[in-house]
């Protein structure tokens, strides 16, 4: 029988298929937050996507000096995550002309 094109795969245990690389991939251990977007997360997003959200969110944390204690740079990053991740995969991409220039 031919898989249905309408339903994603079935992935093997302790993969999931990921809606940002669009591959059946590794699984999260577990959620990044104990909350519903932590949950949407791991149930949607492969380890190695959010390994690489990761890397971005540190360039995105060093280059516009966020203090993730912050609330308004927590939001910022909670923002990034929503686009990023579980949107649309646009997000704020390191603007090196705004360096220094970024005010919170």
């Amino acid at each position: 029988m031919s898989p249905n094109p309408d339903t994603p795969e079935e992935a093997p245990e302790g993969e999931i298929h990921c809606r940002r690389c669009d591959a059946p991939r590794p699984a999260l251990e577990k959620p990044p937050f104990r909350d519903e977007r932590g949950a949407r997360i791991v149930a949607s997003v492969c380890s190695i996507c959010w390994g690489e959200w990761l890397k971005h969110q540190t360039a995105l944390i060093n280059h516009y000096g966020l203090d993730p204690r912050d609330p308004e740079s927590r939001a910022f990053l909670y923002t990034q995550i929503d686009e990023v991740l579980l949107g649309d995969g646009a997000g704020e991409s390191v603007d090196t002309s705004k360096e220094g220039s970024i005010a919170w």
